[in-house]
């Protein structure tokens, strides 16, 4: 049986890799193209029915991609667009939710509105993974994408918040609004109470006790889980938990983490997150049988029309909340209007516009138990669920379809940073350098007249000074800069590849031991990474 099941799961992971490497060849976003593959596959006659387990998102995925996420979150951005990312990380969930309760309970024969605040917590959160998945490789204003990401982050906290508080409406039959409001900020500061306190303590764990970077890699995988599960065991919320912690250990990472920790648990967490969220997104693909197979009050036409009428008030109602955050403080404050240049309308519609509803979305929808505690079905069950997964299927593929036009159409250019990436990275560059050299001749000029290594090694320095110099020089009088930037690394790619080349020619001779052979090859892998970047995409 164990047997079976392992063969059963590489060949399913296989089938996967391979999806998404045909994916990337029609240049489709993997999470778009795996959830169409997984619709197909699903059609299959015969193909057996797979339904998403959802203490299995909750528990086992979600922990991982929140603090994944909430580590590579720029500090620096969040904070600078924390207004707005607060703004529709909870104003705009609630909104939603208020909209979808109502909507819902008045198109919907016999939905209540505890019930449409149901749907509506479950449909509030656009997906973090879906997002900056698909979101990569569009030319997108770094200021959009740093308030979707720094958004998702802690909306699924809001959205789960009011998904807890309805069904708790729906089964007890009372909902009384003080009493919620109450327990939603004792559930946030809780949560993010036990997601610093976890932060401290494991960041003082790895500082103080000696280790490895097997270790280190080892408790930052573990470290998410415990998050989660001691909020959540005290009822506070574990997503806003997992997100405070993250966000507190990435930025002190530098103080417990060595430079081999951080490149051996960077490359494990990547690989990790990547396998994670291919499953997930062929998994939502694949539950369609599912949900067509509950759907037993209602046709699947009377489904389809809720769901784009809710759908459709879910996306008409970001964009005007998304307007009237960016329009609304100019209109009543005429120094704001003074100070600050008049914005962009294209950055609030592509903010509304790459909101896609994911994995869970779904989970908190199959999370709805069948039954009530007296024994009876639950009511409603079976269309929450379908219109849920309908709505995911419009935004997630079919805005994530229309977003490449659509920026190619709106023409938008990143202006939100004052200075080019490539011109922020020589002026950093020249500053470290300037640091060393600064070092060398203070405290080790004696030593270098004496060891000819640490004499060479000043000279480099000096020839890196000299690097860097007619690196900004070339990039003030070069028109294009970035061009010429391409051609250099074009020319250094070569030569790496011509040394590798050499190398394995002598690899077939049997001269070398293959320990030293694979130590050199290393070395040439992180010279190239050092010039086309870490990519695992």
């Amino acid at each position: 049986m164990i047997h079976n099941y392992v063969i059963i799961s590489i060949a399913v992971l296989l089938s996967v890799m391979i999806l998404v490497m045909i994916g990337q060849k029609l240049k489709v976003a993997y999470p778009i193209f795996l959830v169409i593959a997984g619709l197909l596959i699903s059609l299959i006659p015969g193909m057996p029915h797979i339904e998403i387990e959802p203490d299995l998102v909750f528990l086992i995925f979600l922990p991982p991609i929140l603090f994944e996420a909430a580590w590579f979150t720029s500090w620096q951005d969040f904070h600078k667009w924390r207004k707005q990312i607060f703004s529709m990380a909870f104003g705009l969930v609630f909104l939603t939710s208020v909209v979808v309760a109502y909507l819902s309970s008045s198109i919907i024969p016999g939905l209540t509105i505890a019930m449409g605040f149901l749907l509506g917590g479950v449909n509030s959160p656009p997906d973090a993974v879906a997002a900056t998945s698909v979101l990569k490789h569009m030319k997108i204003p770094k200021k959009i994408t740093s308030i979707l990401e720094g958004e998702s982050l802690i909306n699924d906290a809001s959205s789960l918040i009011v998904f807890k508080f309805a069904l708790a409406a729906v089964i007890s039959g009372q909902f009384i609004w003080r009493d919620a409001i109450q327990d939603f900020f004792l559930m946030a500061i809780g949560g993010v109470a036990v997601g610093i306190a976890a932060g401290l303590l494991f960041g003082a764990l790895l500082r103080i006790i000696p280790s490895n970077s097997n270790i280190d890699t080892v408790i930052t995988l573990i470290v998410p889980y415990i998050m989660y599960v001691g909020a959540e065991h005290f009822h506070f919320s574990g997503v806003l938990a997992v997100v405070a912690g993250g966000l507190l250990m990435s930025y002190n990472s530098h103080c417990y983490l060595s430079h081999t920790s951080r490149i051996q648990s960077g490359n494990v967490w990547s690989v990790l997150i990547f396998l994670m969220n291919t499953i997930i997104f062929i998994l939502i693909g694949l539950e369609l049988p599912v949900v067509v197979a509950a759907m037993k009050d209602y046709t699947i036409s009377e489904g389809i029309f809720y769901s784009l009428v809710i759908g459709g008030a879910i996306i008409f109602t970001r964009i005007l909340y998304s307007y009237a955050v960016m329009y609304f403080p100019r209109l009543c404050s005429k120094e704001l209007r003074l100070k600050v240049p008049k914005p962009d309308w294209r950055e609030p519609f592509i903010i509304s516009f790459a909101a896609m509803r994911g994995v869970v979305s779904l989970a908190a929808a199959l999370s709805i138990p069948a039954f009530l505690p007296n024994g009876e079905a639950f009511p409603h069950r079976n269309i929450i669920l379908f219109v849920t997964f309908v709505i995911i299927l419009i935004t997630l593929v079919g805005q994530g379809l229309l977003l490449t036009p659509l920026l190619k159409w709106l023409k938008i250019d990143d202006a939100g940073s004052e200075l080019p990436e490539e011109k922020q990275e020589v002026i950093l560059m020249r500053k470290l350098k300037e640091t060393a050299l600064h070092k060398m001749e203070n405290d080790f000029s004696d030593l270098a007249e004496k060891n000819t290594l640490v004499r060479h090694q000043k000279h480099k320095l000096e020839t890196e000074m000299m690097l860097m110099a007619d690196k900004a020089q070339c990039m003030a009088s070069t028109g294009d800069y970035v061009n010429a930037i391409n051609e250099n690394k074009e020319v250094l790619r070569q030569i790496i590849q011509a040394q590798r080349n050499e190398l394995h020619r002598m690899k077939k001779e049997k001269i070398f031991d293959d320990h030293v052979m694979r130590t050199i090859e290393m070395q040439l892998d992180f010279d190239e990474a050092k010039i086309t970047g870490f990519s695992h995409s």
